[in-house]
């Protein structure tokens, strides 16, 4: 009897444990899977790089993924009617960022999603507005494939493939003086990164002793905004091709200047092709600046 019920209640623990660890076991044999379809160079047009902090894979390292394979993870299919890149309501089907990243990433502290377009442009979700937004990687609209996609919304005729990024609605979630939270809804999108949120924002960072309200306001702003096309070292888009300490000592040599760029470029320059905030108020321009100072060893 003794024997029987040990081995009765060894069964049982196994049977409990494999219970446990299935759902743990399906969602890694789900990443090994992608991961594995992957190539280490790109073999067609429409692959899309994949980098960063990849699961089992050194860091930094690249891989390649073929619109087939992102084809095999679930896909979401909405209507839209808020998204700037289209003239009208217009059907998108998908692959959700938050899939992808779990799919993909090393592990949880991976929590910050970076798409590169083809002009070195550069949107970052990080995992506030990941569970907010819930933004899709657009694998076909209206059911085709890019080359029968409409061509860019500011009128250059431009393809807007071989990826885009799109929600299904966008309610902004969060204000910061004037700034209001915006979409992030690049085109041309040829890889997505996937990186350490806090570690990857340390780069523009203010130093410690910089905490004023202003300095942090400007940096919240900067996260979203300046971003996109401007970088600090290996952190940020480079469309721009002007560095972040480039902008700090334009906010501290001709604060007047830059504030006057940021609400208006062409009025500055006018072959300049950043989008204009006329909606930045005086106080959001002087955050900007405040914040951008920290970075410039001279006094302003």
């Amino acid at each position: 009897m003794r024997n029987r019920f040990t081995v009765g209640v060894c069964a049982s623990i196994v049977i409990i444990a494999l219970a446990l660890r299935f759902p743990f076991a399906a969602a890694s044999s789900s990443t090994s899977s992608l991961i594995s379809k992957a190539h280490i160079q790109r073999l067609s047009a429409t692959d899309l790089a994949v980098g960063g902090d990849l699961a089992g894979l050194r860091a930094g390292s690249t891989r390649y993924l073929s619109r087939e394979d992102l084809l095999t993870l679930p896909q979401v299919a909405y209507t839209v009617t808020d998204d700037q890149n289209f003239a009208g309501p217009t059907e998108i089907t998908g692959v959700l960022l938050e899939e992808l990243n779990r799919a993909l990433a090393s592990d949880a502290a991976v929590d910050l999603v970076i798409a590169i377009c083809d002009d070195r442009y550069h949107a970052h979700y990080p995992r506030a507005y990941l569970a907010e937004h819930h933004p899709i990687l657009v694998l076909k609209v209206n059911g085709q494939l890019p080359e029968r996609w409409p061509t860019d919304a500011e009128g250059h005729g431009q393809s807007m493939g071989p990826y885009m990024i799109s929600h299904s609605k966008f309610t902004p979630a969060f204000r910061i003086l004037a700034h209001q939270d915006e979409p992030q809804i690049p085109w041309g999108v040829v890889g997505l990164e996937f990186r350490d949120e806090k570690k990857f924002l340390g780069a523009i960072a203010p130093p410690r002793d910089a905490s004023g309200s202003d300095v942090q306001a400007g940096y919240g702003i900067a996260q979203q905004n300046c971003l996109r096309c401007h970088n600090m070292g290996n952190a940020g888009g480079q469309k721009a091709r002007h560095p972040w300490l480039v902008l700090s000592a334009w906010a501290t040599t001709s604060p007047q200047h830059f504030a006057a760029y940021i609400r208006n470029p062409k009025s500055e320059n006018p072959h300049a092709e950043m989008p204009a905030n006329p909606n930045y108020d005086d106080a959001t321009l002087q955050a900007l600046i405040a914040y951008f100072r920290t970075f410039s060893p001279e006094k302003p």
